[in-house]
């Protein structure tokens, strides 16, 4: 049947509204069209785009494009949405090209901007899914590069379920001083050794000014490089895209060639909820922990899996973890970069060694119609000898992942503790209590944090933050002073891909709605033991609950406009905190 763009006789849809969430909309190529004078108005608008009468017969396909000049991590990425026109236009196809916005966490940390950031990831998925739900498209590309990219965008191609793939806009090329690698966590842990004595100010300006060469996501297994060797795990992406540079021409071909399979997964009718499933959430997740990704993903995943209609719970990041060892000597807490893992093999050589110890699902569908087992069929079972990126699975990085889930009295919902490179992730010491952000960086900045000291960040969380910020300016400093192992800190808000060290994320309950990090007290003891998998305030029940009974919540810090809406409807951090679930 040919494709059509009927708009006056297809009937309503309801979407999302039922506890079944059915998969939606309706094949836009089956739907019938009444011939004549009733769809004239709806042709005229595109007539006036340049159509033909022979393109109706083609599938309408939507570009998402993230570009901007915001920041370099979207910069890149016109030249990628031209090739992707291109391959849609060579295939077959009709593009339709609308924008979606970006926040740039490096540009925004340490400020107030940076509660806008996960709010950005909800105005993605509602851009797409608005767009190609409200214009009936056949087919989506999405391309993003900043870390809320993904997620959102892959929120609101599962939303929309109609025929779609994410092209990842590439990451950055390192930059250089003095014989080193640089990337932008060079620069947050170079504030922390210029404030400790270690570095120059000349340095540190050099250090600055070189840590970026051009466009590009974060070089290191940060968040947007985690998401997206996540999303070449789930099938949702092509083979090797997600760990090429934006400069180079393989990065333009990757989006050329991502175009032209999605005409064809349209002409197959293969949806997002057909490729993104529990098995498949699975295979992503032991790839986040074979790479040291990051802890955003968690929390990224819980709202994928509910976008999805998956039943995926933060208990089952727990249930991989344990399973699935770290392969990858990645930064934050390792050597080597995304562009140093693209040249040992990428993705596929990590996913091809997981599937080989039986710790992938090989049958789940991909963009192109194979299963993981046929794409990963021709790469080699074990790394390569000449490279020390990828380990082999006898001699792992670490025996099980990096990303654990801590429980106890101070998070019973639940909180991320990221493990890799730590000596000992045990340690029990007072708590040094902030309610924002920018009141403990000074702290470590002028040198009032010491060793053995649990740092206490909250008022942070999707509700008290509100949107949820990244502490990496904080955690970079701790890295620079030298504390990076013996310092703990905890917070209801989020870490950068780019920490590392003895940090607990996402504590929840949060501190706006009572949680127990609300009712802490400067001096109180805290243990964080990751092998026993417990965060613990050190203090009576009976203390505990007489505190709780005296605690008031805070006023909203936003009383309209978006942050308002979010703090209203986000839900809490171990569910994604995401703003539909009813």
């Amino acid at each position: 049947m040919p494709y059509t763009l009927a708009f006056i006789t297809r009937p309503c849809r309801t979407t999302m509204t039922d506890t079944t969430r059915p998969s939606l909309p309706i094949n836009r190529r089956s739907a019938n069209i009444t011939e004549g004078k009733s769809r004239a108005p709806n042709r005229s608008m595109y007539y006036a785009m340049g159509y033909a009468e022979s393109d109706f017969k083609k599938p309408m396909v939507g570009v998402a494009n993230g570009h901007s000049t915001i920041t370099p991590c979207n910069s890149g990425l016109q030249k990628l949405a031209d090739a992707a026109i291109a391959g849609i236009e060579e295939a077959g196809g009709n593009a339709q090209v609308f924008g979606t916005p970006t926040i740039s966490d490096g540009m925004a940390m340490g400020t107030e901007g940076m509660k806008y950031s996960l709010v950005s990831r909800e105005v993605i998925s509602d851009c797409i899914e608005t767009c190609v739900q409200g214009q009936w498209m056949d087919g989506v590309v999405v391309i993003g590069g900043c870390d809320k990219n993904m997620p959102g965008g892959l929120m609101g191609m599962l939303r929309a379920n109609v025929p779609a793939i994410y092209v990842y806009g590439g990451t950055i090329l390192p930059g250089s001083y003095k014989g080193q690698d640089l990337n932008i966590v060079s620069v947050f842990e170079a504030v922390g050794q210029n404030a400790a004595g270690n570095l120059s100010d000349f340095d540190l300006h050099e250090i600055e000014q070189r840590a970026i060469p051009g466009p590009g996501s974060c070089g290191g297994m940060y968040t947007a490089n985690t998401m997206s060797s996540a999303f070449e795990a789930l099938g949702i992406s092509l083979m090797y895209s997600s760990t090429m540079a934006n400069p180079h021409d393989e990065k333009l071909n990757s989006a050329k060639a991502s175009a032209k399979v999605l005409i064809e997964a349209i002409k197959k009718d293969i949806k997002p909820r057909d490729i993104v499933t529990r098995k498949s959430i699975e295979n992503a997740v032991a790839v986040i922990m074979a790479t040291g990704g990051s802890t955003n993903a968690v929390l990224h995943f819980l709202a994928i899996a509910h976008a999805a209609g998956v039943e995926w719970t933060i208990e089952d990041f727990e249930r991989v973890r344990v399973k699935t060892p770290v392969l990858c000597d990645l930064k934050p807490s390792g050597k080597y970069l995304a562009v140093d893992l693209h040249r040992a093999g990428g993705i596929p050589q990590v996913m091809k060694t997981l599937l080989v110890a039986g710790l992938l699902h090989g049958d789940c569908l991909t963009i192109t119609g194979q299963t993981i087992a046929e794409v990963l069929k021709d790469i080699p079972d074990v790394p390569r000898a000449d490279q020390d990126v990828i380990r082999p699975i006898n001699k792992p990085m670490y025996a099980q992942g990096h990303l654990a889930i801590l429980k106890g009295n101070l998070s019973p919902e639940g909180c991320v503790a990221k493990i890799t490179g730590l000596k000992k992730p045990v340690m029990t010491g007072p708590a040094r209590v902030f309610d924002d952000e920018q009141s403990a960086l000074k702290a470590i900045l002028a040198g009032h944090i010491v060793a053995g000291d649990v740092m206490v960040l909250r008022y942070l969380g999707p509700k008290g933050g509100p949107g949820m910020p990244e502490m990496l300016a904080p955690t970079g400093a701790l890295i620079g002073a030298g504390l990076g192992e013996s310092v703990g800190l905890i917070t209801d808000g989020r870490f950068s891909g780019g920490t590392w060290g003895m940090v607990v994320g996402h504590v929840a309950p949060e501190a706006a709605v009572g949680g127990t990090i609300a009712l802490i007290h400067e001096g109180d003891s805290i243990t964080i033991d990751a092998h026993a998998l417990l965060l613990q305030l050190n203090v009576p029940d009976e203390e505990i609950a007489r505190r709780r009974a005296a605690w008031k919540a805070p006023a909203p810090r936003y009383v309209r406009g978006v942050q308002a809406k979010f703090a209203f409807n986000a839900s809490t951090a171990s569910k994604g905190a995401v703003l539909d679930d009813y």
